[in-house]
Parts: structure tokens; sequence; C-alpha cells
């Protein structure tokens, strides 16, 4: 069945506005700040394989590793006796495709004829994933300093949440059993459960205007067309080879400047990143499963492509990623993993752009960021006896570009979520917000500078457990073509008004009064400074 480009665009679009749909659904339902204040979720529709149809503009981290949790789901509901209408996956291990315990997807089968007494196999998924601020482990938030991933929280593997539209209450009850907040948990998995209602409505919609086979057919199409103008993307990058590392401070278990390597290699129309030079798969936490780095690299390849690609499966058919088994960006369990979702990619991104950048000079961004800042904390909040998990990203500077100035305390790369405002945080959390605003000074000089990081400073009027993890905390962010090296992270404790640096990676408990900093990295400078 051939399609025309007026055609193609209408199935792109409205495929996509499903997944939209689903996003808006979640954030306006959801129960946590961080869902429904930071917007930390992600929405997608699949075809029958498995394969990522459509996806919303959501979280990069999230969106290009989704698809290895559908198949999981996939074949854990074929070896259960298949799906029935109303069924939903859920499930959160980093090695079936997820990506850190606190994300837990939901998979949700859509039917031709979800009436019929015996339907066929499902032509369509949809599935969203979203970051609960705490899935139990051994601190609050479920981003410890961890060596095992049973340290880091619950482990959930595929299995059934919702049979023909009904909750698993025993089910339920494990999960809730194991975590510090489980009222809020509750009602962020019941705010996914109704964007997966939403997501199964509106595909119905779609096959009753469009007929199944047809809606297939365009997802297919919209496919061969990603992947048509991804190679004409690559088309246009030199034939050759080019190499690039970087390093990660520490993996907060002692072991420090650990290498992340890529090799890219470009021949007409396909490309291949080669990582098996990079790191062994460490102790600490900042170790990524497969899953992540083909998502940092489907990430950099879009940012290539124009805006108006279809984001699906055909992205990444003309490129290969290479990774070694047991190593830092191809964990093998039981590594720990929270903090390879969130740093570990943001540096896979930035070798690839450094790779990038001798290929296509003039081009390329100098480095941002290149952290999550993620600041845990948790405890019994002293004003209602009730148990709090509060969990953070903090942007930080954008890299200057060949034509602009970076950007100043924004969300960069691998995450895409929102600042929570300070109002929120008051407002569900025992926390002052003292501080909040721009860290001026700390983009890198160049002809034009790299964006600032961003200051925040909360005091805690509870006993508080906090632990963060961050990186960019022992060397700045690269500048490109002469530009300067942003400014490093800082992370401060103030006790009894006593200043502590404190590492990239740690965990603390402090009391009333006591206050925490976080310095977030500028971003690298692009072209030398006048």
């Amino acid at each position: 069945m051939t399609m025309d480009a007026v055609q193609l665009e209408v199935f792109k679009n409205r495929l996509a506005s499903v997944a939209e749909e689903m996003g808006v659904t979640l954030t306006r339902t959801g129960y946590s700040p961080n869902i429904k204040e930071r917007r930390d979720l992600s929405c997608a529709v699949f075809d029958a394989q498995g394969d990522m149809v459509a996806q919303a503009a959501h979280i990069p981290v999230h969106l290009g590793s989704m698809p290895l949790s559908v198949r999981a789901a996939l074949k854990a509901a074929e070896a259960d006796g298949g799906w029935s209408p109303g069924d939903m996956m859920a499930l959160n291990d980093p090695f079936a495709g997820g990506t850190h315990l606190p994300d837990i997807t939901l998979v949700a089968p859509v039917f031709h004829d979800p009436g019929d007494a015996s339907p066929r196999p499902p032509v369509f998924y949809v599935a969203n994933r979203a970051h609960h601020a705490d899935v139990g482990g051994m601190a609050p938030g479920s981003m410890p300093l961890a060596t095992s991933i049973f340290q880091e929280g619950l482990i959930i593997p595929p299995l059934r949440l919702v049979r023909g539209g009904e909750i698993d209450r025993t089910l339920l009850a494990l999960v809730l059993r194991n975590v510090r907040t489980p009222a809020e948990r509750e009602g962020d998995l019941a705010a996914q459960v109704m964007s997966n209602a939403t997501g199964t409505r509106r595909m119905a919609e779609l096959m009753a205007a469009h007929g199944p086979d047809r809606l297939q057919a365009g997802a297919r199409a919209l496919a061969d067309y990603a992947e048509t103008l991804m190679r004409a993307v690559i088309k246009d990058i030199p034939d050759g080879r080019y190499a690039f590392e970087d390093l990660l401070d520490d993996d907060g278990a002692g072991h420090t400047d650990l290498p992340v390597r890529v090799v890219l290699t470009v021949k007409g129309d396909s490309a291949r990143a080669d990582f098996t030079a990079s790191a062994d798969q460490t102790p600490g936490g900042v170790n990524a499963v497969r899953a992540i780095t083909l998502s940092a690299v489907l990430y950099v390849f879009r940012c290539l492509a124009p805006s108006t690609m279809p984001a699906n499966a055909g992205c990444l058919r003309p490129i290969e990623v290479v990774t070694r088994p047991g190593s830092i960006l191809d964990a093998r369990f039981p590594a720990a993993v929270a903090g390879g979702n969130v740093e570990t990619s943001q540096r896979v991104v930035d070798v690839l752009l450094g790779a990038l950048a001798q290929a296509l000079p003039g081009r390329i961004p100098a480095a941002s960021q290149g952290t999550m800042n993620n600041v845990t904390a948790g405890g019994v909040d002293a004003r209602t006896g009730a148990p709090f998990a509060y969990y953070e990203t903090l942007a930080g500077g954008a890299g200057a570009g060949p034509a602009r100035e970076g950007q100043s305390a924004v969300h960069t790369h691998m995450t895409n979520t929102l600042n929570t405002p300070a109002e929120a945080l008051e407002y569900g959390y025992p926390f002052l917000v003292r501080r909040q605003g721009v860290r001026r000074g700390s983009g890198g000089a160049g002809a034009r500078p790299g964006g600032d990081g961003l200051v925040r400073e909360i005091e805690v009027l509870s006993e508080t457990e906090i632990t963060v993890l961050s990186e960019r905390r022992s060397r700045g962010p690269w500048g490109l073509d002469g530009g300067e090296p942003g400014a490093p992270g800082r992370n401060v404790l103030i006790r009894n008004g006593v200043e502590e640096i404190m590492p990239g990676k740690f965990n603390a408990r402090i009391s009333p009064g006591d206050r925490f900093r976080i310095e977030t990295p500028g971003g690298g400078g692009h072209g030398a400074p006048d």
C-alpha cells in the first residue's frame, strides 16, 4: 500500500497525538510533584512486534530504551497465556529494557475488536514510563550509593498489574509494602493506568476511522520514511573514522576517572558507533545497561535530523551500536545501575558529539553540563507525621554552538524535565527554598560563551537523609574550537552555619535548620575568547 507525503504527514501527527494525549493524562492525574510538576514521564505507541511507531516529545533516555521493555512485556504475556482486553503489564527491570528501578513502565495491548469473545492478537501497544520518587532500597528516593541492584529498590519483572481492566490488588499490595511512600506510589500508578486507557481508546478510534490494516500500513510506511531521512542525514557526514573519549568523575564507590570511549565510523548512508573500549563494569552505580546506550546514540543522531522526521524505530536502522557486555555501557546483572541512566547516558552523548565535531566542524555545540545533578531526600515530615520522598534533577548550562551562546539554567540532552517550582517544593515537602537562581559566570568563556548553571539552596525542616548523584565535579564540560570549559559543579552541606564541600556522589543525614546547596556546571564555550 503506497502513501503520498500528505498521507504520511497525517498518520505521523495522528499517531504522535495519541502519545501526547497520554502524556497530558499522566501529568494531570499524577499524584507526585515529580510527575505533575517535573513531568518525569514518557509515552509512546508501538506496533505488534514491539517496535516504536510514534512518541511524544518527552524524555530521550526513556524513549530510546522503552522498546526493549515493551518486547520484554510481550514475551512475558505470551508465556502467560497471551493478552486479553484491559490487561496492562508493569516492569522496571533495567536488565529487561528498563533504565533504572524508579522508572516503572506500563504496557497495554490495543485490539482491533476488544468486544470479540476471542479477540485476535493485539494490533498495537501503548506504553508509558514514569519516574517514581521511591521504589524502596537502601536510601530514600531509590538512587543510593549502591554496589548491587538489590540495594537500589524493588525489582519488578514483567507482571500483569491490570487484568481485564481490574488492578491486581495482591500485586499492588506487594509493591506498596516495599516502598516508603505507598499512597504516592499508588496515586502515580493509577495515573499510569489512566494514561494507557487514554491511549488504547484513542488508538481504537483511529482504527475505526482508517481500519487496522491501513493504520498498520501507515506505521510501516512512517518507519521506512524515517529510515530514508536518517540515511540522508548520515550521508551528509563525511566518510571516515572519528574517535573521542571523556571521563566520568567516579562511581561513588572509590573508583575514579572512568573512561567512556567511542569510535564512530561513517560509510555512505550508514554509521557504526563502537563503545567497546569504554571502562569495565564498575562496583558503583554508574553502570548503564545497553538500552541506555542505544537511547543516547539515537538521541544524538536525531539532533542532526530535521525536526519533521517521524520518531520511530526506522531512525535507528542505519546505525549499528556496538557495546561490550560487562562494560560500563552494557552492564551485566546484578550491577548497580541507578546512576547509569542519569549520568552515564549524558557522557555517551558528550563523546558522540565530540566525535561528530571532528566530522562536522561548525555544526556541533560544545559540551553541556553533562550531568543531571540528581538529588533524593526523604524521612518523616515533622509537620504531618507522614513519610516523604523527594527526587529531582537540576538544570545547568548548555554548551555554546557555532552560531549561538549557550542557554543558562536549562535541562539538556538526555533529560527533558522541568525544575520543580519553589512553591511546590515548600508545599509538598518539609523544605524552605533559601536560594534559587542562575550561577553567574559559570559558563565557559568563548566567542560564544557557554550557558550558566543553576544554584539552589534548601533548608530542611525535618530529619532528612539526602543522596546526591552528580558528575562534572572534577572537571568542567569541554569547550570547542578554542572555547573554554564550563565551571565544574559543587555540592555543599551547611550544618550549624559551617559549609562543607561534598563529593559528587554522597549520602548524609541532616537535621532541621541544616541546608544543602547544589551549584550545577556551566556549559562549554565555543570559539576562542576575544
